[in-house]
């Protein structure tokens, strides 16, 4: 793409008109554009791409573009700018990682100003400074504002994944015994039943194992003919020896009865599932109730591993929970995001497997009012300089659209404003992050 340019004095008098160049003198502005340069975009051109470094800045002089940040497969659109905006600032002051991407929606023209012009530029006095720092800060909010939105959705399809997985699966097993109940009754009712009907022995111990089992099972087999039944009856606690004991034409009731008892056993269970998964829910976001309560850690806690359990499948998980923990006062929900995003942090730290522990008692330095958490993980461990700044708005480790960079920054202003303290101590194969919660909230 080709076209005439803005002349320099045109440029200068566009800088003049951003926050950040407003305070400079003629001079000034005319020896930025010296050292800058012309960019022109075509439509869809991408001018600063996610997770690159940053060498230089853009002040935007025609046309428009579109700020956007990468989470998973999409791009979450965070704004549109025009002539006189500035994009790129924070990471090419920071000397860092760019992050989001910025691109144009038709043709623009930008003019690209390296991280040396504006080290010279700030050599000019402090106005110019304090002019980029409030901008830079204006930026970060401006982000994180929409980021932190964000999150909450994304934390909700996380959550709400979840749920389905760990409701589909017994709600799937609940409609599967109530079909096969169906004709089992049917069975049962058929069949002539001993008046009153035997009970199996009491304290029949159940297997120890799968192969202790099967055993169990072939024996029941060979004397009630059916293995289907043999299971059954086995679950509910019959031996080879009490059944050879009832008359023949017993057994077949026996087993048909068993099945019955076995499958109201199996819908029971996958109910009872469901429930705990819909209370776990209620209670993790605190419906129906005032944003401030009196909350019990050791609750919450438990809640966040059931809402977790479809991505702990293959992980040890080793809870020790004190049971006389003090009820404090907190904001519950937002707690209760503090232990999600901590949970889900160490399993991908442990990609999925590996051992995560999770300890809740009374905290010694409040004479015992207040609570200590530790959650902690078997994972590689985080670099002392990546530890310096974990709680950095912003600063991830993670490739582009796997975080946002803003979750424990949010855990940490969370607990902050609970009066708490949040720490984090790691070495390879152990990392702990410590949480401490006072009795009561700040005035």
């Amino acid at each position: 793409m080709s076209h005439e340019h803005l002349a320099p004095v045109e440029i200068a008098a566009r800088l003049r008109e951003t926050a950040l160049f407003a305070g400079l003198d003629d001079e000034q502005l005319q020896r930025l554009v010296e050292l800058g340069e012309i960019v022109d975009l075509a439509p869809n051109d991408v001018l600063i791409r996610e997770g690159e470094q940053a060498d230089a800045l853009y002040v935007v002089l025609d046309g428009e573009l579109e700020v956007t940040k990468q989470s998973g497969s999409s791009q979450i659109p965070l704004a549109l700018v025009g002539p006189g905006s500035l994009q790129g600032e924070i990471a090419a002051l920071e000397g860092g990682r760019r992050l989001a991407s910025v691109r144009a929606t038709g043709t623009a023209e930008v003019l690209r100003i390296p991280v040396g012009a504006i080290r010279e530029l700030l050599a000019a006095g402090p106005d110019v400074a304090l002019a980029l720092i409030r901008t830079a800060v204006a930026r970060l909010r401006e982000i994180e504002s929409t980021l932190r939105e964000r999150e909450k959705l994304a934390a909700l399809g996380t959550m709400a994944a979840g749920l389905a997985h760990e409701l589909n699966n017994p709600a799937a097993a609940a409609m599967r015994s109530v079909g096969a109940l169906t004709s089992a009754v049917a069975a049962a009712e058929s069949l002539p039943h001993p008046v009153p009907p035997p009970r199996p022995p009491e304290g029949t111990p159940p297997p120890r194992s799968a192969l202790e089992r099967a055993d169990r099972v072939a024996e029941l087999e060979q004397v009630a003919g059916g293995e289907a039944g043999a299971s059954a009856l086995m679950e509910v606690g019959w031996t080879p020896e009490a059944l050879r004991a009832q008359p023949p034409d017993a057994i077949r009731w026996l087993a048909a009865d068993a099945t019955v008892h076995v499958l109201l056993g199996e819908l029971e269970m996958a109910l009872g599932r469901i429930s705990e998964v819909v209370a776990a829910v209620k209670g993790h976001t605190y419906l129906d109730q005032g944003p401030v309560q009196r909350v019990d850690v050791h609750i919450g806690l438990q809640q966040t591993l059931v809402l977790l359990r479809h991505r702990l499948r293959d992980i040890e998980v080793q809870a020790d929970l004190a049971d006389d923990l003090p009820e404090i006062e907190a904001y519950g929900s937002e707690l209760n995001q503090v232990w999600t995003n901590l949970i889900d942090n160490a399993i991908d730290a442990m990609d999925g497997r590996g051992i995560l522990s999770v300890r809740a008692a009374r905290e010694p330095a409040t004479d015992g009012t207040g609570v200590r958490v530790e959650i902690c993980d078997s994972g590689s461990g985080i670099p002392p300089e990546v530890v310096a700044r974990i709680f950095e708005p912003f600063y991830t480790t993670k490739e582009p659209g796997k975080g946002t960079g803003l979750g424990l920054h949010i855990s940490h202003t969370v607990i902050a404003r609970h009066g708490g303290r949040i720490e984090v101590d790691s070495r390879p194969g152990r990392t702990c992050f410590t949480v401490s919660l006072p009795p009561v909230l700040p005035a």
